[in-house]
């Protein structure tokens, strides 16, 4: 798709929440931009200060970011500090309600409307592809319903005991649960526990 649009590489980016501190290349979920970029690039700026990522929160409209377009204060121009000459960013939302974009990156000329709309309606469909074939089992880390639901009660900060009364299970099942939580997790406690799982937005 990026190759037909006249673009190098493309991107797709998980974007969480936007107070938290992120680098770039800790939200690529899928892409096939030049081996270290994203590396290099998190070495010398941060991605959560610039004015595309920002962007990307305040608007669920595609936009399009040259690199001459002017640096916007501190965050500085993205795509200039990639090493590219256009950047087109598809926000796009997984069934969960989680947000992504899909970026096409690449030193091409302008591109006209028409070709921008069919772009745009691509990408919206490779995402939905891609989610339901491997982010969606990505995204519950293989928690069960009946796991996401104590995990949800825990993140409120509910004990066992209570837990127990309202989902109408032992507090001998609930425990259970929580260990099996805590290993599909790979973490050693509760804290970790919410903490990761607000992370990989398994719980919101």
């Amino acid at each position: 798709m990026s190759l037909r649009f006249g673009f190098d590489h493309f991107a797709i980016l998980q974007l969480g929440n936007e107070g938290s501190a992120c680098m770039l290349s800790n939200r690529l979920a899928l892409h096939d931009l030049p081996a270290g970029l994203a590396e290099e690039y998190d070495k010398r700026h941060r991605f959560g200060d610039s004015v595309a990522y920002k962007s990307l929160h305040k608007s669920a409209i595609p936009s399009i970011w040259k690199a001459d377009d002017p640096p916007h204060g501190q965050g500085g121009n993205l795509v200039e500090q990639l090493g590219f000459e256009m950047l087109i960013c598809v926000p796009v939302t997984g069934l969960n309600g989680a947000r992504y974009a899909v970026l096409f990156l690449g030193d091409c000329e302008d591109i006209d409307q028409q070709a921008h709309f069919e772009l745009c309606y691509d990408a919206v469909c490779a995402f939905d592809y891609f989610y339901r074939l491997v982010l969606s089992n990505k995204a519950g880390l293989g928690l069960t319903p009946r796991e996401t639901e104590i995990l949800r009660w825990i993140s409120h900060g509910k004990t066992a005991s209570e837990i127990a009364l309202i989902v109408s299970v032992s507090e001998h099942t609930v425990n259970s649960h929580t260990a099996t939580i805590l290993k599909k997790l790979d973490v050693v406690n509760r804290t970790q526990m919410v903490a990761k799982a607000i992370r990989e937005q398994i719980i919101q």
